[in-house]
């Protein structure tokens, strides 16, 4: 029986819904990453010998790093660079990249680390304040040079030395967990902007101060369900979802590549007493749940407990 079936807006009772299929949080992809990498503590000894001939070349990284993008043709264009790189806006980057540079050389493994690469991703895909969007090859490209400079310094400032090697292997790991959670970033701000046509997803009260905004626009496909702009809206926003969802697990079973039958739990999202997401003005709970069809013009409203 549909559980949201000759309900209206009367009922005091009204059925809770499920979100499901949203991507795992950069804390829980920032834990896996290092654990899949086994970074551990004799790649990070190693590491450690070589921070501060590191940290003294930090300067010669990061300004050689700017000219090498004002010098390549693509990078030039992308970042409004043709006819020389604007002051402010190469002294904006300046200062990011050092910051992120202090903490990569900190041994910055924190949560908060990994949701401010997070967000440098999404920046990376036109949602930062100057719009440009780099595409994903020169996400990976960066990270690429980094490791390379950071092979030559050690080359010149330390031949020989045993530590080297499997310094360098450390921070390979390292900056591939940092790439990783900037793709993912990257990512969920282009999903965001992908589909045929855009609903405007208006929040309010505790909904605003968690995300920093009143509203944005979540493009979808033809057809899709509320329940996509909804993925899309917290896999943009994965810290708010422990403020709108309780998380429960369902288990199930699947066949591996072999027939073999695996067990796999999946994350449930379920909403919160009194957290109302409303399609035109429609409480969700009332008119059939996240799997009602979207189409363009539609409005979607998210309205903490108090509303």
């Amino acid at each position: 029986m549909d559980p949201f079936a000759q309900l209206d807006n009367a009922s005091p009772h009204p059925p809770v819904w499920n979100l499901t299929q949203l991507m795992p949080s950069p804390e829980e992809e920032w834990q896996r990453m290092k654990s899949f990498v086994s970074l551990g503590q004799a790649d990070m000894a190693a590491m450690l010998e070589t921070v501060e001939v590191l940290l003294q070349r930090g300067h010669e990284l990061v300004v050689g790093n700017y000219d090498y993008l004002l010098k390549n043709h693509d990078t030039a264009i992308i970042l409004g660079w043709e006819k020389g790189a604007d002051e402010a806006h190469l002294a904006e980057r300046r200062r990011f990249f050092t910051v992120w540079l202090a903490r990569l050389l900190g041994f910055d493994f924190s949560e908060d680390f990994a949701r401010y690469l997070f967000k440098a991703g999404q920046y990376h895909a036109a949602h930062g304040p100057r719009r440009i969007h780099v595409p994903a090859v020169y996400i990976t490209g960066a990270i690429s040079l980094v490791n390379a400079t950071f092979a030559r310094f050690l080359a010149e400032e330390m031949p020989g030395h045993p530590a080297v090697p499997p310094a360098l292997a450390g921070w390979n790991k390292v900056l591939s967990m940092h790439l990783h959670m900037m793709h993912i970033g990257y990512h969920a701000a282009c999903a965001l902007d992908s589909g045929d046509f855009a609903v405007q997803v208006s929040m309010f009260g505790r909904m605003r101060t968690i995300t920093g905004r009143q509203n944005l626009q979540v493009h979808l496909a033809e057809g899709a369900p509320v329940a996509v702009a909804l993925q899309k809206l917290f896999n943009y926003f994965p810290h708010a979802r422990s403020e709108v969802f309780d998380i429960n697990w369902q288990g199930g079973e699947r066949l591996d590549a072999t027939g073999t039958p695996w067990f796999e739990a999946e994350k449930i999202y379920a909403v919160k007493p009194m957290w109302r997401v409303l399609l035109n003005g429609k409480d969700l709970s009332y008119i059939g749940g996240p799997q009602i069809p979207v189409s363009a013009g539609d409005e979607l409203s998210v309205f903490p407990p108090g509303r």
